[in-house]
């Protein structure tokens, strides 16, 4: 295996130094805070932690003997430490307990009301699970101090949070990518606390343990929760957004097909691995049913052919737009993670039941450059009215960055940076970094990774920032698209003499010299209603 490399990982903290614990709790409140999260230690930490893991998926050059190795799904190639086994089995204890609240039989619109059932019994389990498999050092970490103090939280406490924030929510029904950013948080509570090996292994070892020995399983028991209990989208762009549920899979998946690295900081902007199939595959049914064994974004990608009808570019435009991605899957993993922290970490309605403990804290970093306010910045959603365009905040206003009613149809679309996939702009103008990660610059290790700085504004794929005017996706679908639902070939360009198309009333294609006044009876005139 390769020699150990220094790198920025996420802090292992000392049990020998004092640390008081916290049961997490809500501090995103409202759209303002969101801008303060950004500056938080915790922000900088969740980053961290995801590209160190990131990092470890791509290929790894070996010298003895020379040869590339790649991680695959049950790949016997990646070790994985007790600590990684123990979790495993928790989580397939969890899977094990749907069996024992089978869904309410019966058509249902929204999600099955036995997923409260379930995600009952799970807490009643869970500080037995926890017992049984986080390793021992966690839970008892920092234990002597403790008890000179009364009430004291314990490390438990902490994790319980994160862990059933994971599941879902059996209040709404529904699951999305914040939940699946409390179960990051779990795993990285576990690695602060010392719970995995990670000194003597060489890098990357244990990070791919965890990735493909926790995480992924984690996932399959998410997917069989959804289509066990019809779980709803949260916090979902709706068909505009990269995906219902998950994102970590096209992370960690892009990085699996990219090019083989000897360290983190050889991580490459552009390339795939030599037999990775091609990113427009992911409309070939053949090519998914073989990848999707092996590979976390084609896994990701079989699972929406699994619950979702019709062509791919129609139900996941976004996905079929990365797909023309020509540069390769390392210009694809950098793009989704640039794509995570800002649709994301960046969003209310997702980072807003986020807790905040002692281990990813509500503290601010020092070293996090200050948020740019935006248009998209200043339309999350505010406790306090706004009469006069958009509220001050403590931060500074670029020129031009919010549109008063004022602004030109073309100023505005301008300034929408919006949701569509980062990649996919055809600008080389280098947008201001986002907040709150230091650690992906020159500096560090991870000089490859430029997934937190340089993340560009958002804005919705059919923006355009040429006009006023909004347009479909980036790609358009092939002219052999086999649906009836989906455009004519040829159809975006309509001759300029064509009258009034789409869903203009009947009625309206009438000329004024064809249109009859309606003859009125005088038996009638009684009932004729008054003219305003």
């Amino acid at each position: 295996m390769a020699e150990n490399v220094p790198r920025s990982a996420l802090t292992i903290l000392d049990p020998s130094k004092p640390h008081t614990f916290a049961v997490p709790s809500k501090c995103i409140n409202e759209g303002e805070d969101v801008q303060t999260w950004l500056t938080t230690f915790a922000y900088t930490e969740i980053m961290t932690f995801l590209l160190q893991l990131n990092a470890a998926m791509f290929p790894l050059k070996l010298a003895d003997p020379p040869r590339i190795q790649s991680w695959e799904l049950e790949s016997e190639n990646a070790v994985t430490s007790p600590a990684v086994l123990s979790l495993r089995l928790m989580v397939t204890k969890l899977e094990a307990m749907i069996d024992e609240a089978p869904p309410d039989p019966g058509p249902r619109r929204f999600g099955n009301m036995s997923f409260r059932k379930w995600y009952q019994i799970v807490e009643e389990r869970v500080d037995e699970l926890l017992e049984l498999h986080v390793p021992e050092q966690v839970l008892k970490f920092g234990e002597g101090e403790r008890k000179c103090v009364e009430g004291a939280v314990m490390p438990k406490e902490e994790l319980k949070k994160y862990l059933l924030g994971s599941f879902g929510s059996a209040q709404r029904l529904d699951y999305g990518t914040g939940h699946e950013l409390s179960f990051l948080a779990f795993l990285g509570c576990i690695w602060k606390l010392g719970g995995f090996k990670a000194k003597s292994d060489p890098w990357g070892t244990e990070e791919r343990g965890i990735v493909l020995g926790v995480i992924e399983p984690y996932l399959h028991l998410i997917r069989k929760l959804i289509l066990t209990y019809t779980l709803e989208p949260a916090g979902s762009h709706g068909v505009w957004g990269l995906d219902d549920h998950s994102f970590l899979p096209y992370i960690f998946g892009s990085a699996q097909l990219s090019p083989a690295i000897s360290t983190p900081a050889d991580i490459p902007s552009e390339g795939s691995a030599p037999n990775a199939p091609k990113s427009g595959d992911v409309t070939k049914t053949m090519t998914i049913d073989r990848e999707r064994k092996t590979n976390m974004y084609f896994s990701a990608i079989g699972f929406i052919y699994d619950v979702k009808r019709g062509p791919f570019w129609e139900h996941s435009p976004i996905l079929f737009d990365i797909s023309g991605v020509t540069a390769g899957w390392a210009k694809i993993n950098k793009g989704m993670i640039k794509m995570y922290n800002a649709e994301v970490l960046g969003k209310f309605p997702v980072v807003q039941h986020f807790p905040f403990g002692s281990l990813f804290p509500w503290t601010h970093n020092p070293d996090a450059p200050i948020p740019m306010v935006t248009s998209h910045t200043n339309a999350q959603p505010s406790s306090q009215p706004s009469f006069h365009g958009a509220r001050e905040t403590s931060a500074p206003k670029p020129p031009s960055s919010v549109p008063t009613s004022t602004s030109r149809p073309s100023q505005m679309a301008g300034d929408m940076a919006g949701t569509k996939a980062p990649w996919l702009s055809g600008s080389t103008h280098r947008t201001p970094a986002m907040p709150g990660v230091s650690l992906p610059g020159p500096n560090t290790s991870w000089t490859g990774q430029s997934g937190a700085p340089g993340m560009p504004a958002t804005r919705a794929p059919w923006a355009n920032a040429r006009s006023g005017a909004g347009e479909m996706p980036t790609r358009c679908p092939p002219s052999g698209a086999p649906s009836a639902r989906g455009p004519p070939p040829n159809s975006s360009r309509l001759p300029a003499s064509s009258p009034s198309v789409g869903t203009a009333a009947p009625w309206a294609r009438q000329t004024p010299s064809t249109k009859k006044e309606p003859e009125i009876k005088k038996d009638d005139e009684d009932k004729t209603p008054p003219t305003s």
